[in-house]
């Protein structure tokens, strides 16, 4: 897939690979050090909440859940009845 940036990750002891686009990897990069943890602590966490989503759905709506909480409320997203 184009566009697409493939890292590899170690999860619950076994290594695995996610891929996103560039700028979720900059959005989950930037979370994890306003954080002040490392993106594999960052990405674990998200795994262990995920339930049935794909890790890699997930760490996109992370990485967006992030960037609204930075917007100011008139930005916002809203929701769509």
């Amino acid at each position: 897939m184009p566009g697409l940036r493939k890292r590899s990750v170690n999860l619950a002891g076994h290594a695995t690979s996610l891929a996103l686009e560039p700028e979720f990897w900059a959005a989950l990069e930037a979370a994890a050090a306003a954080d002040d943890r490392s993106l594999a602590a960052l990405i674990q966490s998200i795994d262990s909440t995920r339930g049935d989503r794909p890790l890699a759905s997930a760490c996109r709506v992370f990485a967006l859940e992030r960037a609204a909480q930075t917007l100011p409320s008139r930005l916002a997203p809203r929701a769509i009845d």
